[in-house]
Formats: structure tokens, sequence, C-alpha cells
């Protein structure tokens, strides 16, 4: 199946106010039942292993509510790493948190070089062409101390059925069609290996998760293999 590039609604706040917050409660739903937690706290936990530190600063890139970075951070918490969240989304209607948080562009991070420990985005990566995303993963590197994570979808034909027949589960318009443009416009894993080896990264892990989910740990300083 061949990338397309299809607009999403939710990008151009192309609804009503109701049906963008059924869209953005869509997409919590999304992340807590079909692998987006799980794998976001999968990623941050191995580089906290791997750096040795019990506790992350992290910024979520495209935060919108902070659903995945605060549900993260809970589960993390019983596991005794502390992880302190930063919220950064382009539309500040869709940051609604008691988190820090500020709007601004993903490709020109507002922040100074090594800010933060952890980059992170969840369900991001894909709304960007691919010269997009090598300036934000650059921006990325910049900020982070540890490493940039992208938790995203993997396009293939399986998962664009899944998406259709749970067209029941979502509540807004928006979502059923932005859930079909998210899948058709992703990357698959080789796709997302050929474009970040010319970030010049230190390592780069690649794993797949539930329900066609790929995670990337891009390491700015020295890493080990997932």
């Amino acid at each position: 199946m061949h990338r397309v590039v299809i607009p999403e609604l939710l990008d151009m706040d192309a609804g009503t106010p109701a049906e963008i917050r059924g869209s953005l409660r869509d997409l919590r739903f999304i992340n807590s039942w079909f692998g987006g937690v799980r794998t976001t706290t999968r990623l941050v936990e191995h580089v906290a292993h791997q750096a040795g530190k019990p506790s992350l600063s992290l910024l979520e890139v495209a935060a919108g509510s902070g659903y995945v970075p605060e549900r993260t951070s809970a589960v993390l918490r019983r596991r005794g790493i502390q992880l302190s969240p930063t919220l950064l989304d382009r539309s500040p209607a869709h940051l609604n948190s008691s988190r820090p948080a500020v709007a601004a562009d993903a490709v020109a991070l507002p922040f100074r070089d090594g800010s933060f420990d952890v980059v992170s985005c969840s369900l991001f990566a894909h709304h960007l062409e691919p010269e997009e995303l090598l300036r934000f993963v650059h921006e990325g590197l910049r900020v982070c101390r540890l490493a940039v994570l992208i938790n995203d979808l993997i396009r293939h034909y399986l998962h664009l059925w899944l998406v259709y027949a749970g067209f029941p589960l979502y509540r807004s318009r928006l979502t059923r069609h932005d859930a079909v443009a998210s899948v058709r416009r992703a990357y698959t894993i080789d796709e997302m290996r050929t474009l970040l080896s010319r970030t010049g990264a230190a390592r780069l892990n690649f794993s797949r998760h539930y329900l066609f989910r790929m995670g990337v740990i891009v390491w700015k300083g020295q890493g080990a293999e997932m």
C-alpha cells in the first residue's frame, strides 16, 4: 500500500467545538486500548534503564490534552520511575492539563539546547512529510539530553481494515475521517529507518507494538539495542 497524504480534519480544526472535543476523546480511547500508552511507556522505561536515571523530564510534542504522558507517568510511577512531562501543541485550545504547557511549532521548538532528558511524540510523525519529520527530529535532538521517542502507526492493509471495523466505536465524524487518513499517510518501519538514518543519531532502535504501532528511539548519546 503506497503512502497517500490526506489532510486530517482535526489538524485544520475543521469541526464544531463539540466535534473536536469528541475527536480528542476518541484519541484518548485509542491510546488507552490500542497500544498508545503502552508503546510510550515501554520507550520511556527503556531510556530510563539504559541511562540509569530514576527520574526523567520529558517534552511531549503535539501533546493535545496530555493524556499519553499523563497515563505513562502514572504507570512508570508504580515501577519506580518519576516522569515530569511538559506539553507542547500547535493549538492552545488543545492543551488542557495541569502540567506545564506551551503552544508552539514542533519544527522550531522554543527551548534551549538540552532542556529536557527526552523529547517524545505520539501519533504525530505521520502528519509530517519526510523533510518536516527530519526537521522535527533534528530539533528534538537539539532540545533533548538523551533521546527522541516516536510512537506512531505502521501503514498496512490489515491496519486499514481494522480502522474501518472500528467505526462504531468513534464518537466524532472527525475521527472516522482522520483514522483512515492517518493509516494511509503513516510510514512503514523500513521507510522510517531509511529516513531517520539521515539524522546523524548515535543509534536508532525500532520496535513493533500492539495493533500496528511502531516505537522508535533516536539516541543523542550512546544507547543500547532494544
